[in-house]
Formats: structure tokens, sequence, C-alpha cells
């Protein structure tokens, strides 16, 4: 790999690299993760999804947020294999906040709605079901987790505690823009963008600065449009297949068992593959392979 690069870190999907002038190298690679397990099993092309799939959604936010890319030349000494997964992204300084926007109600939003009638402090009207579509986006801010742990959903006023209010007001309002942005463009494409999840750093003059990944089945929740029925779990473009495969008697896997999932079979891999390739294909309007590889 030569000696210019660096590695700093390694998430649970990406990977972390530093260039000699400080700039950063993201990669992100084809695992795939589920309940809070990285699992043994690689999903071919995910991280190519990922990857071009943001800087798709960065051309079009380019008027509501700055972002992090800088070139998606691979530099000097990158492998091959990086090619169409890689961007080479400014340092920030990352806020310790996961931003997130919700437009219908389902997960840890739905939990915490049925137990307390609200979601981070927001409240909402009685009788919302899961799928249920919200009066209004609201954003639903959460703490970043180690690897291994669940995110967890924080109120508005520990993110001003956290980082004064001047800031956190700025973090709500690019988020709820953004998805606004999203879900008006997927909505266009017969898809309903349930919620999202965005990362934002900081450069050295205080400009807040998109990151990481956006708008992709791995950060979002994306819906068919035309079978949304709110009082079920709906049908996703991400890793839904592996979910349902770990919780089925065919894996022999208990959520509670504390131990690593076992590899996916050849079918849930492929499946899983297909919804990611066709969530790029309808968003974008072009095959993944035309781009990238």
């Amino acid at each position: 790999m030569g000696n210019a690069l660096r590695h700093v870190h390694s998430g649970k999907v990406r990977d972390l690299y530093e260039l000699p002038d400080g700039r950063l190298v993201v990669v992100a690679s084809d695992r795939i993760s589920a309940y809070d397990f990285v699992l043994q099993t690689p999903v071919p092309d995910k991280g190519r999804v990922l990857t071009q799939l943001s800087l798709w959604w960065f051309e079009r936010l380019a008027d509501v947020v700055p972002n992090h890319l800088v070139t998606t030349e691979l530099p000097d000494g990158a492998p091959v294999e990086w090619r169409g997964r890689a961007m080479v992204c400014e340092r920030l300084d990352m806020f310790p906040v996961e931003c997130v926007a919700r437009g219908y109600l389902t997960g840890s939003g739905l939990a915490d709605y049925r137990a307390t009638g609200e979601v981070c402090g927001n409240p909402l009207p009685a009788g919302l079901d899961d799928g249920s579509s919200l009066p209004e986006p609201i954003f639903t801010p959460a703490t970043k987790a180690a690897v291994g742990d669940h995110d967890e959903n924080v109120s508005y006023a520990a993110v001003e505690q956290a980082l004064g209010a001047a800031t956190a007001a700025e973090l709500r309002r690019l988020t709820l823009e953004v998805y606004a942005v999203g879900e008006r463009i997927a909505r266009e494409r017969g898809i309903l963008l349930a919620d999202t999840k965005l990362e934002f750093g900081a450069r050295a003059d205080g400009t807040v600065v998109l990151a990481d990944e956006v708008l992709t089945p791995d950060s979002s929740r994306f819906w068919p449009a035309d079978s949304w029925q709110p009082g079920r779990a709906q049908p996703s473009f991400d890793k839904q297949y592996v979910r349902d495969w770990l919780t089925s008697p065919a894996s022999g896997w208990r959520k509670d068992s504390g131990e690593a999932p076992p590899p996916l079979p050849d079918d849930v891999v492929e499946r899983t593959r297909a919804r990611y390739l066709e969530a790029y294909l309808r968003i974008t309007g072009r095959a993944l392979d035309t781009v990238g590889a």
C-alpha cells in the first residue's frame, strides 16, 4: 500500500486512512452490520453503492451545505480495488452527535413514542403507528456509539448543552433541510425517505460541513411508496433480508445469545446486494455498473 497512506481507523463499514498532507481517505467496504455485529459475510458492491450514491447526493445538496469531498481520484499507493468506493476528504473537527431527521415513525423513534408520546423531546399526536407519516419532519439527535454499541437518542436540549445553542440550531436547520431535499427527490422516484442520519464537522473557520455518507440505504430508511401501509413494518431498500434471516429459525441464531451471527447464505447475500443496487438505480436513474468501476 506504500508509505503515503496511514490506516487510522476502521468502523463497521468504512476504513479511514491519512495522507501525508493531512487529508483523509474514506473507503467504503462491502462489510455489513446487523444487530450491532459486523457480519462475517460481505455483500459485493455494497461499498460502491454507498460511495457512489453519496457522491450523487453531494452534488444535489451543494446549495444546501458544503461537503467534505476533495476528489475521487485514487491517491498514490492506493489499491485499484478502491476505485469507485474511496473518497479523499478534508479533515474536519467532527461533532459528537448523530443528526437524525424523521418524517415517518418507526424504529427507535417508534419505541420512544410508545413509551412517552414524544421522540427526543418532540411531542407527537396520539394514535400514530409503525410507519405513520409525521405532521412535519422532526430533528431527533443521538449520541455516537462505539462499534458494537447502540446509538442513544437524546434531547435537543442535550445537544445545546454539549455544543452551544448556535451550533445546535445550525445542525438542526441543516439536517432538516437535507432531509427535505432528499425526501422530495426520493418521492419523485417512488420512494419514501422515512428517516436519515447525518454527520457534520467544522472547518477551522467554523463552517459546518456535511461528512461521511449521505442519504444511502445504510444511513436512511427508504421505503417503496406503492407498498407503504402504516401499522406494520415496511419493506425497505437496505439489509432487511439480512435481519429477517438472522431472526428466523433458519439461522439458528438468537439476538440475546451474545454470540456473533453465523455466515450468511448465498441467497441472502444476493438478495441484499440486489436491494442496494435497486436503491441506487431507482434514485439516480442509472445502473451502478455505469460508474466508478
